[in-house]
């Protein structure tokens, strides 16, 4: 009797992956805003986001957004806003400013890259995100925004997260937001004239339900008291909610 667990075999009795019947190359992200009840995503545009955005990120006096992003420090507004028209250019990454809903100013930047529709593979990142944003409920919505799109308005089956290896924040901010860690690039970029090494997380399309209540549970009013503050930790609703 054939072991469940155990890959299907061909003809030739080797293993091979499981079958997609149904698997149809996907759509490529819109360009569309997402709205949720702490932020607003809307396709990053010069014109109406590059001074807010300089504003915000300058709150950042000492310039450790930068560090582990491929450009930045930004000297002026001016070049700021020159390398924000570039990628508002760009179809891939595809560029998102995050909005505070209270206020409607742009606070941090966020994107989709490495878009691979026939594989239904897709990357989140180009993160950047001010003090006006950071360690605030937007910051956890944006993300859960972007992955609502990714996995049930455009079916992708992957879903990953990338960063510098050493860059300590983002590798736990990964792990908080549910991805799975699942090793290391050695000497997989060079960044501002030094090597990286690049730490590879992801989350795949049959983990997604149990996140998604895990989010929905942290970010509802209940979650937080009257100042603000959190009841119970994402990281804490997410074990509950894959026991379930």
């Amino acid at each position: 009797m054939a072991d469940p667990m155990s890959p299907p075999t061909n003809h030739l009795s080797q293993p091979i992956g499981s079958p997609l019947p149904d698997w149809a190359p996907r759509p490529r992200p819109p360009r569309s805003p997402m709205q949720g009840r702490f932020c607003q995503l809307a396709p990053l545009d010069p014109s109406a986001h590059a001074s807010a955005l300089f504003e915000a990120h300058a709150l950042d006096r000492a310039g450790r957004n930068w560090t582990y992003l491929p450009y930045g420090p930004f000297s002026s507004a001016a070049e700021y806003t020159r390398w924000i028209e570039w990628a508002a250019a760009q179809p891939d990454p595809q560029f998102f400013a995050i909005l505070d809903a209270a206020s409607a100013r742009p606070v941090g930047v966020a994107s989709y890259l490495r878009i691979e529709p026939g594989m239904g593979v897709i990357e989140v990142g180009h993160l950047s995100f001010s003090p006006a944003l950071q360690r605030r409920p937007a910051a956890t919505e944006a993300m859960y925004l972007m992955m609502r799109r990714v996995f049930e308005e455009l079916g992708y089956r992957r879903y990953e997260w990338k960063c510098d290896a050493l860059n300590a924040p983002s590798r736990r901010a990964a792990e908080r937001l549910g991805f799975t860690y699942e090793g290391t690039f050695r000497q997989a970029w060079v960044v501002k004239g030094r090597n990286r090494d690049t730490a590879w997380f992801s989350i795949i399309d049959a983990e997604w339900p149990a996140l998604r209540a895990a989010f929905e549970s942290w970010l509802a009013p209940a979650n937080f008291d009257a100042d603000g503050r959190q009841q119970r930790s994402l990281g804490e609703l997410q074990a509950e909610a894959r026991e379930r």
